[in-house]
């Protein structure tokens, strides 16, 4: 025969192919490795459940193993061809070589890992030895914002480790004191002690050293840096998994963010935003001190509504129905016939179950009342005030900065502001295809005189404008029972809200009642006993006046000038429907 020849043996008929393909011998199973279906990870080489590649069968069996190879579904197992086989022995070699220089490195580095293991261990132990000396002649401590007047003297400052960098004979720390930060460098001895080897991120420090320029080219906070000559730890920090950057970092978000608002506020940015809040407050009350408006501190412990009912935190008080204010309004109210024009900075507190990214359920009110006004001088002085305390703001260099830093593209609002009626706006929102959902249809449609506008709609127009509107004349059906009504359109009201792009309302404002039957009809109106407001009538009885006035959120007004997404960023602490911690 020519090409396959048949042996008999034993009864049994073998076949001999000629281009080097061989069968397996009876006395020796074969490893069976299916190239479509097989698996190189679940299978075992038999034929219900064959490889995927001859290479894992080889590895698994050895090198002398018997193939039976299928290489499409359907075709019957032959043996496999000498290239073949060829090619997956030398699959194998190549696989125990990189296994052996895979072995090989992991035995390295296990190596040089206990070498650097004993060596920082031998370092620390060194470590322990070193005591540094505490120079007698010591300054007096020094706050980071004034060290500009102090460079090339010796300073002593106090601060929490901001950022932290070593090296093998240097220690770069970014300290932070709450006034800014500076860089600072520990060198020779003072980077090799045991407090300087374990030093972690938010420690607490104290260091000594002379204040210097950086270098040119160099950049440092502040133009300049404090060369250390000595330094202690005052409160150290943890390292592992309690470590500041572990517990958050850039991707933390949500629950985490908000658990964790007492090191968050430690940031840079969390912190920019309350030092601009303090500086704004400062420089409303510098502005009321100029126009002779006296503060004065409400309670916040009240019997009485002032923005409806449904929106009201209820507590028991000794045995009394109480309640966290709304408003501070009435009460300053009652101030004007003893102080004059007053104002205050306090919290109110709303029940309202929303989550929008401007709704807080504890915020802070600047509220300001004023007496023997008109509604224009109302909108007038709500301008000038905002205006003023922006550019008193922005005269202070250290506040500046923070607002720019987190604001970079902020602008003074100009003056005048614009003023659109209520009428006026329903108009534009038409004109402009700003739609309404219908409550019964849920519907897009258009608005209609009457519509309490929504929020979204409010501040698509607001965005569309572009500058602070006062929005003004609202239906009194959809405004508070104290609110003064327009002569001559009593549908209308004298109030206003003032918004402000990208952010919607930061100011409800109105002229109030001030006659008193007038008022007892907006007690009837809204359903409302006059008993409990006996004070607040009484106003109108014992020398009643025009007097108006208006309340500023002032996260809000943060979220404004700040260029924050949302007003849960511009409180220290915020409260919103579920979250009441920490």
């Amino acid at each position: 025969m020519s090409g396959t020849e048949e042996k008999i043996t034993g009864g049994v008929a073998h076949l001999s192919v000629s281009d080097t393909t061989s069968a397996p011998p009876s006395n020796t199973p074969g490893i069976y490795v299916d190239e479509v279906a097989g698996s190189d990870t679940a299978g075992n080489g038999t034929e219900a459940a064959p490889y995927l590649t001859p290479v894992a069968a080889l590895t698994a069996h050895g090198i002398d193993a018997t193939l039976l190879v299928r290489k499409a579904a359907g075709e019957e197992y032959a043996a496999i061809g000498g290239t073949a086989l060829k090619r997956a022995k030398k699959g194998v070699e190549l696989n125990e070589k990189k296994a052996k220089k895979a072995e090989e490195q992991r035995v390295r580095q296990e190596k040089e890992a206990a070498e650097g293991k004993a060596k920082d261990e031998k370092r620390i132990e060194e470590s322990k030895k070193i005591v540094l000396t505490e120079d007698s002649t010591l300054p007096a401590a020094s706050k980071i914002y004034k060290l500009a007047d102090f460079r090339t003297k010796r300073v002593r400052v106090s601060g929490w480790v901001h950022r932290l960098r070593q090296q093998k004979e240097l220690t770069f720390i970014v300290l932070r004191d709450g006034t800014g930060y500076l860089q600072c460098i520990l060198s020779g001895i003072l980077s090799q002690t045991y407090d300087a080897l374990v030093l972690a991120t938010e420690a607490s420090v104290e260091i000594f050293g002379v204040i210097q320029e950086v270098p040119e080219g160099k950049t440092a906070p502040g133009g300049h840096e404090l060369v250390a000559d000595h330094w202690r730890v005052l409160g150290a920090a943890p390292g592992g998994d309690d470590a500041y950057t572990n517990k958050l970092n850039a991707e933390s978000e949500g629950p985490v963010v908000a658990d964790n608002r007492h090191l968050v506020i430690r940031g840079e940015i969390a912190s920019a935003v309350l030092q601009v809040r303090a500086g704004i407050l400062r420089s409303f009350r510098k502005v009321f001190d100029k126009y002779t408006i006296t503060e004065v501190t409400p309670p916040c412990m009240v019997q009485t509504q002032v923005e409806g009912g449904a929106t009201l935190f209820q507590f028991d008080y000794y045995g009394q129905v109480a309640y966290l204010t709304q408003s501070s309004q009435l009460y300053l109210e009652t101030c004007l016939p003893s102080l004059g024009d007053v104002y205050c900075i306090q919290e109110s507190f709303r029940a309202e179950n929303s989550h929008t990214r401007r709704h807080l359920s504890e915020y802070t009110h600047l509220e300001a009342e004023l007496a023997f006004i008109t509604f224009d001088d109302l909108m007038t002085h709500i301008e000038a005030v905002i205006c003023e305390a922006v550019d008193d703001l922005l005269l202070d260099p250290r506040m500046s900065a923070f607002l720019y830093q987190l604001n970079p593209k902020f602008k003074k609002p100009s003056r005048p502001f614009m003023r659109l009626s209520y009428k006026d706006a329903i108009k534009y929102l038409n004109e402009h295809g700003i739609k309404r959902k219908d409550d019964e249809t849920e519907q897009l449609v258009d608005h209609v005189v009457g519509d309490d506008i929504a929020e979204a709609a409010e501040r698509q127009m607001t965005d569309q404008l572009g500058v602070p509107i006062f929005l003004y004349g609202f239906p009194k059906e959809i405004k508070a029972f104290y609110m003064k009504k327009i002569v001559g359109d009593e549908g209308f009201t004298e109030s206003c809200d003032l918004l402000m792009p990208n952010v919607g309302e930061i100011v409800g404002g109105s002229m109030r009642i001030a006659d008193m039957q007038e008022l007892l009809e907006g007690y009837k109106r809204e359903g409302i006993d006059p008993a409990p407001y006996y004070w607040f009538t009484d106003q109108r009885k014992y020398g009643t006046c025009e007097h108006g006035g208006y309340g500023l959120g002032v996260e809000r007004l943060l979220a404004w000038l700040t260029d924050r997404f949302t007003v849960r960023e511009c409180s220290l602490y915020p409260r919103w429907p579920g979250r009441a911690t920490p």
